[in-house]
């Protein structure tokens, strides 16, 4: 489940820079360095909490003898009001690591909250997992995917390098669905699976015959969905991808797919209202 922390540390210290790195001018014209304070993380709304691991590692490269305790692990439910961490030191120090602290929880709790509602929507006993896509923040991919296993969800392909899926520009430039799925067997190495999007029950049909090992049905309507399923037979796995909301979870899972990939969980999942309070 953990982020490494290489990437923690880059990825701070990228942000940190952005935002200290020509210092504070309005902490060091207001606050005496020698000033200790104690803050509160609470959040502002219902959330499933992310981000504990990034939070700490702002606050070490901002003062590493700021304490910091967290009342509750990623993934937990938090309550409006619920305080989440507390840090104490000096006041400067949190005053400093305030914002990107809070720029990454936010968005790391809003992707983690909104995948949590998707998985809560799936009927009960269903196998059908939610999955991210690749449409996530440049150089925030391996925090957002953490954040959508903390919401309960599952990963798609981390990079290009990582997974062979043959999409509508690849079917487009390579002439044809049968002839991508081929060419694709041909070259992948045998510990690749061959996934083929689909646009209609003929591309369907070409893709199976083919001997693609997922089939991504892309943009089909709700009541196409059964048919569909019925069609593969399980001589694939079935994913459903394109404008997937909430309120087509449930009708999805019950056609019988075993992947839903929601581009939603991180390019659209926006920022959560957590704040900090100081006490």
């Amino acid at each position: 489940m953990s982020i490494p922390q290489r990437t923690i540390e880059r990825v701070v210290a990228v942000a940190l820079d952005e935002d200290l790195g020509a210092g504070d001018l309005t902490t060091a014209a207001c606050i005496d360095p020698r000033t200790r304070g104690r803050a509160e993380l609470r959040a502002r709304e219902p959330l499933q909490f992310c981000g504990e691991a990034v939070v700490r590692e702002v606050f070490r490269q901002v003062d590493a003898e700021l304490t910091v305790d967290f009342d509750v692990p990623d993934g937990a439910r938090v309550t409006v009001g619920g305080r989440v961490a507390t840090f104490a030191g000096r006041a400067a120090s949190i005053l400093q690591g305030e914002r990107v602290a809070l720029n990454f929880a936010q968005r790391m709790s809003a992707v983690a909250t909104r995948t949590a509602e998707l998985v809560a929507a799936l009927p009960p006993g269903s196998r059908t997992r939610i999955a991210d896509t690749r449409k996530t923040t440049p150089g925030l991919r391996v925090l957002e995917r953490y954040a959508v296993r903390c919401g309960g969800g599952h990963n798609h392909r981390e990079n290009l390098g990582s997974a062979v899926l043959i999409k509508d520009n690849h079917i487009a430039a390579c002439g044809g669905v049968a002839k991508a799925v081929r060419a694709a067997r041909a070259y992948a190495p045998h510990t690749s699976r061959i996934t083929c999007e689909v646009g209609n029950p003929h591309e369907l049909d070409e893709a199976l015959a083919a001997g693609a090992d997922i089939v991504m049905l892309d943009n089909f309507e709700d009541a196409a969905l059964p048919a569909a399923v019925e069609r593969v037979a399980g001589r694939a796995l079935v994913e459903v991808s394109g404008r997937v909301t909430l309120a087509r979870i449930a009708a999805i899972a019950r056609a019988g797919v075993d992947v839903i990939s929601v581009g939603a969980l991180t390019h659209s999942a926006g920022s959560i209202d957590l704040g900090l309070d100081w006490t």
